[in-house]
């Protein structure tokens, strides 16, 4: 049995030099070419003018906001891309299913799976074979509502969410999980923004940015941290340039240097085709993994000591004042940090430090803005609470142009977490649902996916439900996460294209086939649309706008519908088949349970939407503990790093989104044909003995007595922070142990794995 995702094919596999810039005419030519190629010219034009138009649909990629004012190609290189492998008229036939067994399946890559097209029935494979055969819908319903109805507790499930889920599906679906009896309800936020969602929440009172698109072309200089714009949202290259354009400066503070961040070639302006583009970065703050929070506390202690050099002219008084609390506790715990220790961790100079202090101390509005590179460290939380302080300290909260901007990865899990997607919701949240729907959801907090990964081994979880989503190559440890997968009595996957989720089952397993956000979905009342939140608390409509690949995919509000009719019974309180017929219906009950979306089928009517009350953006309201602001007090644990061992952080390439892995190039970083490369500092190798280019196998360096190892990487020398390291997602998975987490948010630990290089048996890659 395969106890690992397989490797892709890197015979070929070739390393080139480094892009220094982002975009220009090659983003257009990878993006165009290959939706011509695979859909042809006028399905392209359709479906590329209709991406994230007004009155269109919502980029299935990632969360980032549109402006007001839309240009005609409103997406980027990886947008284009998602819609393609979405859109794609390829169909799985349905003699695939007799000629590929589950043996067969699990021998396939990530990169193939995906190739084989959309799926178009449900299949389902019984107990004892090891084959995967078309069904009907009603069987596959009834299949599902036997085996959670059989089981001794609601809490022997659990029902994974994908963040791509649209706001009327992603409320429908944790209604029915509630009204079936538990609150496991496991996301994939529970693997990025969970730290963000703890820390924001306990000392601003909420998780979400608190800043509009908007505030970037206001502000005097974005900090951003853990980030890699130029592949994971490249269209937020164009809010930095016109940042750039109004005089703000921008810090960029990461392990690597990415080419999106050095310099930006806008393709739809001549300079970006013609020209040398847009410098972004003014200061590159080369920070070894897991420095971010010695860092951010370093710089709050020069902005108390500028504060004391010069009094009443740092320090944003009537705003702490009048805002603010815990800022005596703060002081007395800064003070005393240790110079050393914060050049020892983040890898940086003083005068690096300094610099970047003297931008934040001279700016009246600053924006700092984060992604996974910070969420996914061990002290991730307390990381995200030092950028609060930081913020706080001078008032840059709740005034243009200025704040905390947490930058979300897939289009609406944002929205999901909005609409009831948690383990966790609050009472009145509770209280609400109980209220509209008349019965009592449970209270009991339920499991997250590392928790129901960990019940799952126990053999605690008999039925794994995921709507989307590849939680099984996504998360942490892959070979405990596939044998605990393995364990489960069923497993149901809501997809719209193969990946290895739908390898890696239980002892029966059905793949339900959805639609895809770019398809039109009609029901009973007529032509239905959905809505998703962005990553600045907009929320607007999404129309598809092609036919469905086939006449016998469901929308995914379809499938909840009837298989909470098939799981509750006809007789449910609930109007399920109203649910189905009418997704307003939906939406009216969203308007009376979820703060913020009173009057919502009028409000999102309109061509522009509608933004979400944010207490500290819109009147500098804190809804925590103390009612104020709460500036926090965050104790300094540098990871340590063993002799003779590195960190690791995962990434993605430039052509992938999340798992789906759109090519075997990253063009960015001079890698083509191939993924399984290690990249490290040069300075490193020569203390470790190695060569670039030499074979090596990469061990985590866990002691529970499990082999975490990537056997004959190619070792590829790049300018990574001192003492770091870096390897392609999810792939590099397996070496990231499910009990290393971060503090609070329980989020897998994935930017700061210490691991061991070691010259492999096998040789060397070919150039």
């Amino acid at each position: 049995m395969t106890t690992i995702p397989p490797r892709e094919d890197d015979s070929q596999l070739e390393v080139g030099e480094r892009e220094t810039w982002a975009v220009g005419v090659p983003g257009i030519v990878h993006s165009m070419v290959p939706a011509i190629e695979g859909m042809g010219v006028a399905r392209t034009a359709k479906l590329m003018l209709g991406l994230n138009q007004k009155d269109g649909y919502d980029c299935p990629s990632c969360a980032w906001p549109d402006p007001d004012r839309r240009k005609a190609a409103e997406f980027c290189e990886n947008g284009a891309k998602a819609v393609t492998w979405e859109a794609t008229p390829i169909a799985v036939p349905r003699s695939f299913w007799g000629q590929h067994s589950i043996d067969d399946l699990l021998t396939r890559s990530e990169h193939w799976l995906g190739m084989q097209g959309r799926l178009v029935e449900p299949v389902y494979k019984p107990a004892g074979k090891n084959h995967y055969e078309p069904v009907s819908w009603e069987k596959a319903f009834a299949i599902i509502a036997e085996r959670l109805n059989e089981l001794d507790s609601p809490d022997e499930a659990a029902f994974y969410t994908s963040g791509r889920t649209a706001n009327e599906t992603a409320f429908a679906y944790q209604l029915f999980v509630r009204a079936f009896g538990t609150n496991n309800l496991p996301d994939c936020s529970n693997m990025c923004h969970e730290s963000t969602g703890t820390a924001m929440g306990e000392t601003l009172g909420v998780g979400k940015s608190t800043i509009a698109y908007d505030d970037f072309e206001d502000t005097d200089l974005i900090i951003v941290m853990g980030q890699n714009p130029g592949t994971n949202h490249p269209r937020m290259l164009t809010a930095l340039e016109d940042a750039k354009r109004k005089g703000a400066k921008i810090v960029a503070i990461n392990p690597l240097p990415e080419a999106g961040l050095m310099r930006y070639k806008n393709p739809q302006r001549p300079r970006g085709i013609v020209g040398h583009g847009t410098k972004i970065a003014d200061q590159f703050v080369h920070i070894r993994l897991g420095g971010d929070m010695a860092l951010m506390q370093a710089l709050s202690k020069r902005v108390l000591d500028a504060e004391r050099t010069a009094p009443g002219t740092v320090l944003d008084h009537e705003f702490l004042a009048e805002h603010c609390s815990g800022l005596e506790e703060f002081v007395a715990h800064i003070d005393r940090l240790d110079e050393a220790e914060v050049l020892e961790a983040t890898g940086l100079t003083a005068s690096e430090i300094d610099e970047l202090a003297e931008r934040y101390i001279t700016a009246d509005r600053v924006i700092i803005t984060w992604a996974m590179g910070i969420t996914q460290q061990k002290k991730a939380v307390g990381t995200i609470k030092e950028i609060v302080n930081l913020l706080l300290l001078r008032g840059n909260m709740g005034k243009p142009g200025a704040g905390a901007s947490p930058i979300r990865g897939h289009s609406n899990v944002q929205g999901d977490r909005t609409m009831g997607i948690w383990e966790k919701m609050p009472d009145a949240f509770m209280d609400a649902l109980q209220a509209e729907f008349g019965f009592d959801p449970p209270r009991k907090h339920g499991l997250d996916s590392v928790n129901a990964m960990k019940a799952m081994a126990r053999g605690e979880i008999k039925v794994w439900f995921a709507m989307g989503g590849n939680l099984v190559a996504a998360i942490s440890d892959s070979q405990v996460a596939e044998a605990a997968m393995r364990g489960t009595r069923l497993t149901v996957q809501v997809s719209t294209k193969l990946n290895r989720s739908h390898a890696v089952i239980g002892e029966e397993a059905l793949i339900l086939p959805t639609k895809g956000r770019t398809e039109l979905d009609r029901q009973a009342s007529g032509l239905q649309f959905v809505s998703v939140e962005d990553t600045v608390c907009a929320v607007h409509a999404s129309n598809g706008k092609v036919e469905p690949i086939s006449n016998h995919v469901l929308s995914e509000v379809a499938i909840v519908s009837r298989l909470a009719r098939a799981v509750l019974g006809e007789d449910s309180p609930i109007d399920w088949a109203g649910f189905e017929a009418n997704y307003d219906l939906i939406r009216d009950h969203i308007a009376n349970v979820v703060p913020g979306f009173e009057n919502f089928n009028e409000r999102i009517r309109n061509i522009d939407g509608f933004v979400l009350p944010n207490g500290p953006r819109d009147s500098r309201t804190f809804n925590t503990l103390t009612g104020r602001a709460m500036i926090t007090v965050n104790h300094l644990e540098p990871v340590v790093r063993p002799e003779g061992t590195l960190l690791l952080q995962t990434l993605r390439a430039h052509d992938q989104y999340n798992t789906t892995i759109y090519s075997l190039n990253d063009r960015y970083r001079g890698i083509k044909k191939g993924r399984s490369v290690v990249f490290v500092n040069p300075l490193d190798l020569d203390e470790l003995g190695l060569e670039d280019g030499q074979s090596v196998d990469v061990f985590s360096e866990w002691n529970d007595g499990i082999e975490r190892v990537l056997r004959s990487y190619r070792v590829v020398s790049y300018p990574s922070a001192r003492g770091c390291a870096a390897a392609y997602y999810p792939e590099a998975n397996v070496l990231v142990p499910l009990d290393s987490v971060t503090d609070e948010s329980n989020t897998p630990v994935s930017k700061a794995v210490v691991v061991r290089l070691v010259p492999a048996a096998a040789p060397a890659l070919a150039e």
